[in-house]
């Protein structure tokens, strides 16, 4: 499994990320997760707080990449692996207190990403270049 680089988790915890699905019918779909996170070397997390179309796809099939780009550098990463939601357990409970402590909505689910590859989004000849 890729690790991701203290590079890579500073730029999660600071920017925005944005996951992409894609559903049974082939249809993409991308959207803001905010509550991006990393829960350790080979993992993320993020809050589903809507349950709508993303969280659909990734109950059909749990494949996501998740961007993530600093304008001001610029430089950023993609991030592809297979989402597992969790409604219950320690996970989930983590995600009940993230919650509750910043005032945001409650969560249907916390969704981790165990990470299978990571690619650069930084401009230049290596853009979409996997490297880890």
């Amino acid at each position: 499994m890729p690790k991701l680089t203290a590079d890579m988790k500073q730029m999660i915890a600071t920017q925005q990320c944005f996951i992409a699905t894609v559903s049974p019918d082939g249809i993409p779909d991308v959207g803001p997760k905010g509550s991006t996170r990393v829960l350790d070397d080979e993992t993320l997390m993020y809050i589903e707080t809507t349950g709508r179309q993303t969280h659909t796809n990734v109950r059909n099939n749990g494949k996501v990449a998740i961007a993530v780009v600093n304008r001001e550098m610029p430089d950023g990463y993609r991030f592809v692996g297979r989402a597992t939601v969790h409604e219950n357990g320690p996970i989930f409970e983590q995600a009940v207190r993230f919650t509750t402590e910043n005032g945001r909505p409650a969560p249907k689910a916390a969704v981790t990403v165990a990470v299978e590859a990571i690619y650069t989004l930084r401009p230049g000849p290596t853009a979409g270049t996997q490297i880890a």
